[in-house]
Order: C-alpha cells, then sequence, then structure tokens
C-alpha cells in the first residue's frame, strides 16, 4: 500500500464495525486507552454523532474499500470558557502503523479544525507510547503534562501525558 492509494474523508455510520475493530484491540491488547471493555458498534456510532453533533470532524483513512484508521477532535471540557479547546484522538490499525498515514490523518484533521473556532489542541498519551510521542511531536504538539500512575490497566499502573498544540 502507498499513501497515495489513501482516501480521507468523514466518518459514518457504515465505519462502525471497522471503527470499532481497530479500537477494541487497543482496549484489549494495549495501554494506549484506558478502556478496559470491549466496545460495540452501537457505541462507536455514538460517539461518531456525538463528536460530529458538536460541530468536530471525525476522519477516517480508508485504502480500497477498507478503514484502516481514524482521527477526531472532541470537546475537551464541558464548561463554556473550554470552548475553544479540543482534544484529539487517533488510533490506526496496527498492521499500517509507521506508514505515514497517522501524519496524514492529523495533517487533515488540523486542517478541518482550522476552519473552526479551536484555539488549542490536547493530546493525551497513556505512557508509554514512544511511537504515540513521536506523532504528536511531529505535528507541533508540546509536552504540558504528566500524571504518574493515574490508571491501572493489565496488571500495570500507567503514566498520562498531556500534549498541547496552539492551532492559532
Amino acid at each position: 500500500m502507498t499513501v497515495m492509494d489513501l482516501k480521507v474523508r468523514d466518518a459514518t455510520t457504515a465505519d462502525c464495525e471497522a471503527i470499532t475493530l481497530i479500537y477494541n484491540h487497543f482496549v484489549n491488547k494495549t495501554i494506549v486507552t484506558f478502556e478496559t471493555v470491549e466496545v460495540a458498534p452501537e457505541e462507536i456510532a455514538q460517539r461518531i454523532a456525538t463528536v460530529q453533533s458538536g460541530s468536530y470532524p471525525w476522519l477516517v483513512a480508508q485504502h480500497g474499500e477498507t478503514v484502516i484508521g481514524y482521527a477526531y477532535a472532541s470537546k475537551w471540557h464541558v464548561r463554556n470558557a473550554f470552548r475553544f479547546s479540543a482534544e484529539s484522538s487517533i488510533y490506526l490499525a496496527p498492521e499500517h502503523s509507521g506508514q505515514g498515514i497517522g501524519s496524514i490523518l492529523y495533517s487533515k484533521l488540523f486542517e478541518r479544525l482550522a476552519t473552526t473556532n479551536i484555539h488549542t489542541l490536547i493530546g493525551g498519551i497513556a505512557l508509554p507510547n514512544e511511537a504515540s510521542v513521536a506523532l504528536h511531536e511531529k505535528h507541533g504538539f508540546v509536552k504540558v503534562a504528566h500524571y504518574r500512575e493515574v490508571g491501572f490497566k493489565l496488571d500495570r499502573w500507567i503514566d498520562l501525558g498531556y500534549w498541547q498544540r496552539m492551532l492559532r
């Protein structure tokens, strides 16, 4: 596969099965997400609807007919003063990591966010996760916080770091 064969588009409910498969890999086998129970496609559909109804983008990377990754932005916190900040998330099918797809998805996400009123983008990363840290820093995120042992999964304590990128 080449990145030239990649299509990035808005997510639809037809993508829920593929997104669920990608996400549940991380739920079951990694510390990347703090969720510990598999998510159903119906829950993913609800999450997509919530993100999109808040005027945030949820994008998928598609190769041929197969969704191989996704990225989205969502509300950072509910208090009104946070309305110009958003949190970004990105997940790739494991067999497609390290191929530049994450960079393409994030670039498209940032292009979309540039047309909104979002000023600050925040990425939370379960640590250690060298690949995610590298991706975020490649795209201008700077580490601003590190919380030690705030999650427990797969029989170990997990740190959480926050990276921030100013969009304006």
